[in-house]
């Protein structure tokens, strides 16, 4: 790349005053999507993986993670429960061929964790925002106890719908203060990988669960369901044990007033301890200019700042683009992996808790690769091919499934089609697992993060539920037809992402906010500066070389 002209750099030196001296040949030329952030990385000390630091940081955020892994428990666990006879039978709920429970009774038992996650919304941002992040992870984890406890020793269908209510209504809290939490602690650089990270361990808990249900599937009595269904407690008990030995959130300390112990901790993880450090400088000014003390935050009854200006309403159109999109990908067929690999042609039941277990590990490596790429690739460009690639490995599914599935005289064929489902798996992971806890919570601001990801939530709950209700009813009225609903939907995403979807990597979150001001908030998004770096008296100084 060729160096910035003399007079380029000159005419920026005058108006900034912050570089003398500079000649041509002196300049190192990066280019960034955020000025401000790249000169306070290039001319600050770097923040190593290795440190002691950082690697406390990542413990704090482990905790955390916890989160996520409560929630991928249901899922994976429900799927492979629903796969197995002893359960089928003991709650006398209807099956057919397709290898599980099928029909009004199994939508009801699976909907029934979105609404209790619809009704805990009401309650997810105020929790969050009054008692922190660290008071929202606590208490959502004390519920998700509570819920797991009855479902496992549910006698009667009403105790599994009372336990599966109160679950859903406990990980609607975690799931919004656990993510904001972790957007909030991450330095700006690494964001995307450790928010990213965050929801990966959704499969953590999936693969914990559909092992165990390998195992236990083969045993004749009750406990080959409650035990799957017991380990939920574990994660939501690590976050019960230590989610007040962590740090909290410095930004929520500064919404309260607690402006030197969230300096303390942004310098401690942000800054190597060093509380000048460019970098800490740049937050800490951008904090103090962002957070309100007299927010809507504040007021537990206001949600009006999700839509009060412009500017919030496109990163609530952000939010919730997310939030549906997240559901209605092809992921709903999640829950019934078990009788989508019988229409491809598995037919007995330890070989679809097999593959329904393989089908996690896959997946889970789907997710850690886009949770390395976040911050490389970007946001933007990964929920757009991510989600093109969705469409086109489920049109392959619903082919290879209608011509050969049903058909057991062709493993071949069978076996294609339940390939291109586990591929569909690791695609979709790759694209939305990193995103899902990421994007929104980089969209919303301080003042309405905490109520914009509760409205997630309630997203994400609404359209989870229409997943959960219809796809018994579909996959047993209309079997492997109904995939088709979802290749057609991921094309009509596709076309709104590419028009709508802004870019959010290389900033930091208060540096959103020009984002979403501007005229044009994607093309703003999508465009770089370049930035001069040069090394003057053993440190290193930049400027913003305009026009360059």
């Amino acid at each position: 790349m060729t160096s910035p002209s003399e007079k380029q750099i000159l005419d920026e030196k005058e108006r900034s005053g912050s570089i003398n001296e500079l000649h041509s040949g002196d300049a190192q030329i990066v280019e960034a999507e955020n000025a401000d952030l790249a000169l306070a990385l290039s001319t600050g000390p770097k923040l190593k993986v290795n440190s002691a630091r950082s690697i406390q940081l990542f413990f704090i955020l482990l905790v955390a993670f916890m989160g996520s892994l409560s929630n991928g428990f249901d899922g994976s666990v429900m799927s492979a429960v629903n796969g197995m006879e002893q359960y089928l039978t003991y709650f006398g709920i209807a099956g057919n061929d397709a290898g599980g429970g099928v029909g009004t009774t199994t939508a009801i038992i699976f909907g029934i964790y979105s609404i209790g996650s619809i009704a805990g919304v009401g309650f997810a941002g105020p929790i969050t925002d009054t008692l922190g992040r660290r008071g929202g992870m606590f208490t959502g984890s004390v519920i998700i106890i509570v819920g797991a406890v009855v479902v496992t020793v549910a006698k009667n269908i009403a105790y599994l719908l009372g336990g599966r209510f109160v679950l859903g209504f406990g990980v609607a809290i975690t799931t919004t203060a656990a993510p904001a939490y972790v957007v909030e602690m991450s330095p700006p650089q690494w964001r995307g990988r450790l928010t990213g990270l965050y929801n990966t361990f959704y499969y953590a808990g999936s693969i914990l669960c559909t092992g165990i249900t390998v195992a236990t599937g083969r045993l004749e009595s009750s406990v080959s369901w409650r035990s799957p269904l017991a380990i939920q407690i574990v994660p939501a008990g690590v976050l019960l044990i230590f989610s007040f030995l962590l740090p909290e959130s410095p930004r929520w300390l500064v919404s309260v007033g607690r402006d030197e112990e969230a300096r303390a901790i942004l310098a401690k993880y942000h800054g190597n301890g060093d509380t000048n450090a460019p970098l800490v400088e740049l937050e800490w000014k951008e904090i103090q200019d962002a957070i309100k003390l007299d927010g809507t935050d504040k007021r537990w009854w206001d949600y009006s700042g999700l839509v009060r200006t412009k500017n919030a309403r496109y990163r609530t159109y952000m939010m919730l683009l997310m939030g549906f999109f997240g559901q209605w990908s092809g992921n709903g067929l999640g829950y019934f992996l078990t009788i989508l690999f019988w229409n491809a042609g598995a037919r007995t039941q330890n070989q679809r808790l097999t593959l329904n277990f393989a089908n996690t590990i896959v997946s889970a490596s789907g997710a850690l690769i886009g949770t390395s790429l976040t911050d490389k690739v970007g946001r933007r460009t990964m929920w757009f091919w991510g989600t093109f690639a969705c469409s086109a490995t489920l049109a392959i599914v619903t082919g290879l499934t209608a011509k050969w599935g049903q058909d057991d005289a062709n493993p071949s064929g069978s076996n294609a089609a339940i390939a291109f489902i586990f591929i569909f798996g690791f695609v979709y992971s790759v694209t939305y697992t990193p995103l899902q806890a990421l994007y929104p919570a980089e969209c919303l601001d301080y003042n309405t993060r905490a109520k914009g990801m509760a409205m997630y939530a309630l997203a994400v709950n609404c359209a989870g539920f229409v997943n959960t209700y219809s796809g018994p009813i579909a996959l047993d009225r209309i079997q492997w037809k109904y995939y088709i609903v979802y290749v057609v939907w991921d094309l009509f995403e596709c076309l709104v992402i590419w028009f709508c979807a802004v870019e959010t990597k290389g900033r930091t979150l208060e540096e959103l906010d020009e984002i979403f001001e501007h005229a044009h908030p994607v093309k703003a998004s999508i465009s770089k500066k370049k930035i001069a770096v040069v090394e003057k008296d053993g440190k290193k100084q930049g400027l913003v070389v305009e026009g360059a």
